[in-house]
């Protein structure tokens, strides 16, 4: 990756509750005008049915510049707006909150994740249709924007996207800096040219621009995009931690603070409205890191090879369908399994917990051992 390489940044539902938190308890009517609308749903034919109530948000990190100061610039070693014009993208997530909106579930999308991309109008040729192809999903946001995108992983899947929201570098940036930065912790040093981050192995407190190159990181520990994944997802959970353990969600100054930096960059799908939000914001607010989940889609093979297409990563021919019905009909991805009783126990016997998944909740600290 060179230094010009666009930088892939994440979002998350921490940060998403925060922001849907500030129209509610702030009654910010005015400033939801303000959000880019996009519309991302009205081309698509033949979508999925919805089995349940259970929301599904699709949360994309664009490399836009828009919003960014020379100095932030500087600092990231990137384009301006003229120089890297546009925006692109290859980290997704997909967030899944109950129909109950007492549990959550964040899945990481590898960008390099072999999909068939349907059929699109050419973003060069606009009077040319291209057929559906293998590719890598990274192409669909790249060739058809999110329209595309939402349509390659509703075909993937089967899983309904109820709304869309994309952020750019100005805004992850700021809501970091609003928040009075995240801890992270680096099991070992991390020097990294391509993401310009050095920073030494223990606990830290990353600002903004800091905390863009600590999630963009992928070229130091020879583990690549998955690697970057598992720090993301890390980071992910810091944030929630420190939302749901810091009062934010109670304090309108931060919260202010908070949403002024969210709307820099920020754009949703034009029917993510305002009483959308409030009532989900109402929803959320008890919704604890213990009850959110983070894992990655099940992986096949992380070093796949396919013709005109490249390297690839391939999902899990059993396990990510296991994981797409349970998604799409609400169901747990942790078992409990009950064993049959001793004979010559007078006591129960203690569920075990199957999780198949490899999931992680959020309340888990990996700081915590190395304070």
């Amino acid at each position: 990756m060179r230094a010009t390489r666009p930088i892939r940044i994440i979002t998350s539902l921490s940060l998403a509750i925060v922001a849907v938190s500030a129209f509610a308890w702030l009654g910010l009517g005015q400033i939801s005008g303000a959000i880019e609308r996009i519309d991302v749903f009205g081309g698509i034919d033949k979508r999925p049915e919805k089995p349940s109530s259970a929301l599904n948000y699709l949360l994309v990190g664009s490399d836009t510049r828009e919003g960014l100061t020379k100095e932030q610039s500087k600092l990231l070693r990137v384009g301006t707006t003229k120089s890297a014009a546009g925006a692109r993208s290859d980290t997704m997530l997909l967030v899944h909150i109950s129909k109950a909106r007492d549990k959550a579930t964040i899945i990481s999308i590898p960008r390099d994740s072999l999909v068939i991309i349907p059929e699109h109008k050419s973003s060069i040729h606009k009077d040319k249709t291209v057929a559906a192809a293998n590719g890598k999903i990274n192409s669909a946001f790249a060739w058809g924007g999110a329209p595309l995108l939402i349509q390659t992983i509703e075909n993937e899947t089967g899983i309904r996207i109820d709304h869309y929201i994309e952020i750019g570098f100005a805004g992850f940036a700021g809501m970091v800096d609003a928040l009075g930065g995240i801890e992270v912790c680096a099991k070992k040093d991390i020097d990294d040219p391509n993401s310009h981050l050095v920073m030494s192995a223990g606990v830290h407190t990353l600002n903004g621009i800091e905390a863009l190159k600590y999630v963009r990181t992928r070229d130091f520990d020879g583990m690549g995009d998955l690697g970057r994944i598992q720090r993301q997802q890390q980071f992910m959970s810091a944030v929630l931690r420190k939302v749901t353990s810091t009062g934010v969600l109670l304090n309108p100054v931060k919260l202010v603070n908070f949403f002024d930096a969210a709307i820099a960059t920020v754009k949703t799908d034009s029917q993510l409205d305002r009483s959308d939000l409030i009532t989900l914001a109402k929803q959320l607010k008890n919704l604890s890191a213990s009850n959110v989940r983070t894992l990655t889609i099940p992986l096949g093979n992380a070093n796949a090879r396919v013709a005109g297409v490249g390297s690839v990563v391939t999902w899990d021919k059993v396990l990510a369908p296991d994981l797409f019905n349970r998604l799409r009909e609400d169901l747990p991805l942790v078992d409990e399994v009950t064993p049959s009783p001793s004979a010559s126990s007078s006591t129960s016997p203690t569920p075990i917990i199957l999780d198949k998944f490899k999931t992680r909740t959020a309340d888990e600290n990996p700081c915590g051992a190395l304070k």
